[in-house]
């Protein structure tokens, strides 16, 4: 592949998967309406030019920036910046950036096998393979197609909405044995572990929420809703109009169902005219429910991180507790003690005192007032505990 800017086709994509590392970092692919797709070598100015868009907006798609997750509506092309997902979609083609990506190689497939939707039911009718429903299904199914830059957004969107589900229930399948394990034993391994998939569920969940918020914010303006439809602007009735696969398939088509496309055209063309964006607001509406419901997911392991929290603080409390209880056991048994040592040294002393002279009475009545006083002051000592909750009842 030359520096200079250079096409391979599809067919070799393949092998350029396989030759990753050596693949240059201004690689993209393009996809047409046909949902054939070519490797491009190109630099910037060369993908402005293409597009139509300005430097600000393909400096979002840079890889070695770090941009939160975009969706422009330009005058000629959507730029897309949905995680891994960097994409330029016109009316006629998507560009796609770094391919060879093992987080993007899903994408370019289902592009290859849902872009030429219409082209393949033409093609069938072209070849004279057996088709039961009739002319009638065949209009109605080419009535009920959407833009061509709806189906590359609806690839796109549901790539992403997969890829951080696909996250979410993996970190669940190794939370939630973490945590109740930690329940269970508390120790540092689980802790730091718990510390590690807390720290991942916050990531994630920032990543899940900033792309719930850009298609909530779609969806709350109308305006820049109607700005991605590229088609209406372009004055196109057909995702395909004017393209080459259309014309391929021209010939066979008949007499009828050509006035019988020009007259949906014409009905299309009214409707675009109203500013009607339902089409595109029960696509973004459908995904947006799929990412809220990825979103409350992550919000309940938060929950349940939190209450394992708690609960791990509760038993760290009462750990405390019966340390504390045991500190003034200790302590209780040390004064009653002391009062023994006391007298111990009083009888131990070489000083000549009268009453030290036949004093076995004496010690005697020194020992029992000391065990009674120690006894008093163990019992006063645990009964300010259990009024203070130190210990139980």
């Amino acid at each position: 592949m030359e520096r200079d800017g250079s096409v391979v086709p599809a067919d070799s994509l393949a092998m350029v998967v396989v030759k990753k590392k050596t693949q240059s970092p201004r690689s993209w692919i393009l996809f047409d309406a046909t949902g054939q797709g070519s490797m491009l070598d190109v630099d910037k100015y060369a993908i402005m030019h293409r597009v139509q868009i300005h430097a600000r907006d393909l400096r979002i798609l840079d890889p070695l920036l770090s941009y939160p997750s975009t969706i422009l509506g330009r005058e000629k092309a959507i730029v897309l910046n949905l995680e891994h997902i960097k994409a330029i979609i016109t009316a006629e083609e998507v560009l796609l950036r770094d391919p060879t990506d093992e987080n993007v190689v899903p994408v370019v497939e289902e592009l290859q096998r849902r872009l030429p939707q219409v082209s393949f039911s033409h093609q069938q009718q072209g070849d004279g393979k057996e088709y039961r429903g009739g002319q009638h299904d065949i209009e109605a199914t080419e009535e009920d197609e959407s833009p061509f830059e709806f189906r590359a957004l609806e690839v796109a969107l549901e790539a992403i909405c997969s890829f951080l589900a696909a996250r979410t229930t993996e970190l669940e399948m190794a939370a939630y044995p973490a945590l109740d394990e930690l329940t269970s034993k508390i120790s540092s391994r689980n802790l730091d572990r718990v510390r590690k998939l807390k720290s991942a569920m916050t990531r994630l969940t920032a990543r899940v929420q900033k792309v719930r918020d850009e298609l909530e914010q779609l969806l709350d303006d109308d305006d820049d809703m109607a700005d991605l439809y590229l088609s209406r602007k372009a004055g196109s009735s057909s995702p395909v109009s004017g393209s080459g696969p259309a014309n391929s398939f021209g010939a066979s088509s008949t007499i009828g169902s050509k006035i019988s496309r020009a007259s949906r055209a014409s009905m299309a063309t009214v409707r675009f005219d109203e500013n009607d964006v339902e089409e595109l607001e029960m696509l973004l509406e459908a995904y947006f429910m799929q990412i809220d419901g990825t979103l409350n997911k992550l919000t309940t392991l938060r929950e349940y991180i939190d209450d394992t929290e708690d609960y791990i603080n509760i038993q760290l409390d009462n750990h405390r507790n019966q340390l504390i209880q045991l500190e003034l056991f200790l302590s209780s048994g040390t004064v009653c003690l002391s009062f023994y040592s006391l007298v111990a040294a009083i009888f131990g002393m070489n000083i000549p005192y009268t009453w030290n002279d036949n004093h076995g009475y004496m010690f005697k009545w020194v020992v029992i007032v000391s065990g009674v006083f120690s006894a008093v002051v163990f019992l006063l000592i645990t009964a300010y505990a259990r009024k203070k909750g130190l210990i139980g009842s």
